[in-house]
């Protein structure tokens, strides 16, 4: 089968398993060829995703990895608003193996969650995760997410930054599939402060010291 042919038989398999799980289920499919507008279909609402929604920080990880992804299943995150979301990532892949999509099933467990202090091992999560991943609809602010995340992990402000330190930031961006998006480097410019022209220069030396 084509991609698009996958993709438009998983469709009506949305809804049947968002209400299987019930209000607490959403199930999303991406068509990872357009990134920035890869969600083309939704059933549910727990991250109020939307048809024409880009991607996550996970997916775009996941696609920077290529042949080498694989399918992330039962990993916890939290939500922008702060709601615990249990998700799974299956990958779609076309005969050659190359990854061009997703069926994404996300379950918030925030009220099972706090159920599971009084009821023990329900849940069957350890630890709540201090991961926060974005889901959006807009492309700006996930670069900007993604960006703002890298930076803190950085430890100071990027205006503070020396030139080695930013090149480490860029490279770290690329990595997680950040630069596949349309317009991301003036994105990315634009959330550092930076000069599209800075930005454009250091994506090239990056990349060129990669392949040495």
């Amino acid at each position: 089968m084509t991609a698009d042919a996958v993709l438009h038989a998983l469709r009506p398999v949305l809804d049947g398993l968002a209400a299987t799980f019930g209000p607490h289920c959403e199930v999303v499919l991406h068509d990872y060829r357009n990134r920035d507008a890869s969600v083309v279909a939704v059933a549910g609402k727990v991250t109020q995703r939307a048809v024409g929604g880009a991607m996550s920080e996970i997916g775009l990880g996941l696609l920077a990895r290529g042949k080498d992804a694989e399918d992330q299943l039962n990993y916890v995150t939290r939500t922008a608003s702060g709601r615990l979301v249990k998700s799974s990532t299956m990958l779609l892949r076309d005969e050659d193996g190359e990854v061009f999509g997703a069926l994404c099933v996300n379950v918030d467990i925030t009220e099972l969650r706090h159920t599971a202090v009084l009821l023990g091992e329900l849940s069957a999560l350890d630890a709540i995760p201090d991961d926060t991943t974005t889901f959006t609809n807009d492309v700006t602010e996930l670069v900007r997410a993604v960006v703002q995340a890298e930076e803190l992990k950085l430890g100071r402000p990027v205006d503070r930054l020396s030139r080695a330190e930013r090149l480490d930031l860029f490279r770290a961006l690329d990595e997680r599939g950040v630069f596949g998006l349309q317009k991301a480097v003036p994105e990315v410019a634009a959330a550092l402060g930076i000069s599209r022209a800075s930005a454009y220069s250091y994506l090239t030396e990056i990349r060129k010291s990669g392949e040495n």
